[in-house]
């Protein structure tokens, strides 16, 4: 990619970071950490990567499945901006009412594939999406985006094994490995580890990057292969709070508000870091 092609998305990440703290001071309470450890892939994935159109009912779009349901607040901007609803709607984010809530309703919220809640469903319902895509001989791929900490589920793990055994070369799934969850680290609360070798156990090819590296990243999901009839597994290497200095690896903002100057001190500081 071009250096101005990867300003872009850097620019795309700071917007998703940005609006997520406005759109949470709406709300007076959300997840930061969460969304700002994914700002890139979400960015890598929306503006380079999946194959969209402003029509949630074309048959042969790309999806992606926010197993990690609690992303969606910085998700809803770049919907948004993609023209799948007003903007508006965002200026009343998880107000009584309001279609946007902080985990996403496909019912309610056009461009959302996957209606998510309690974690660990996410892959389930993506290796149902591609398997019915390959039927279909859909060009459309499934992109399932896994937290680190649901990875303790074991419906994950069936699915895996269903993922391989029908050969869905057009599944890729992507871990935010953050390394920490509402309770603590992974590893302390449920240890996860070998991650990279428990999927090729599974028959999965694994792809692992620094999922705060725009120029990474776009390499690894250019390089996907298209026909390898099995699925594939980016492992992201984040920080839980990227962005924010006095967020990062803290668990203090998983859940949170920030207001007045506090919030406005935080965007500034998001606009003058150079992640990526």
């Amino acid at each position: 990619m071009s250096k101005a092609d990867l300003e872009l998305l850097r620019d795309k990440a700071r917007f998703i970071r940005t609006e997520t703290v406005r759109l949470i001071t709406i709300a007076k309470s959300g997840h930061y950490t969460s969304i700002f450890s994914a700002a890139e892939i979400l960015s890598v994935l929306y503006y380079h990567v999946m194959q969209l159109r402003a029509d949630p009912n074309w048959a042969d779009r790309d999806r992606l499945i926010m197993s990690k349901g609690h992303v969606a607040v910085g998700v809803y901007p770049v919907l948004a901006e993609k023209g799948f609803f007003p903007k508006e709607w965002l200026d009343n984010y998880a107000r009584l009412g309001s279609p946007l809530g902080d985990h996403p309703d496909m019912r309610k919220v056009p461009g959302v594939d996957f209606s998510s809640g309690s974690l660990g469903h996410g892959l389930s319902i993506g290796v149902g999406m591609a398997l019915g895509l390959k039927r279909k001989q859909s060009p459309g791929r499934v992109f399932v985006l896994l937290g680190d900490g649901e990875l303790n589920e074991g419906q994950n793990w069936e699915a895996a094994q269903a993922g391989a055994h029908y050969h869905l070369d057009n599944l890729i799934g992507i871990v935010d490995r953050n390394t920490m969850g509402l309770d603590g680290l992974t590893e302390e609360t449920m240890s996860i580890e070998p991650l990279a070798d428990k999927w090729r156990a599974f028959n999965w090819d694994v792809h692992e990057v620094d999922g705060h590296s725009l120029a990474a990243l776009v390499e690894v999901f250019d390089n996907l292969p298209r026909k390898s009839e099995r699925p594939q597994m980016i492992i992201a290497h984040t920080i839980k709070g990227k962005g924010v200095g006095y967020m990062e690896s803290s668990r203090m903002w998983h859940l949170g508000n920030l207001a007045g100057v506090d919030a406005a001190a935080t965007i500034e500081e998001i606009m003058q870091n150079e992640v990526g």
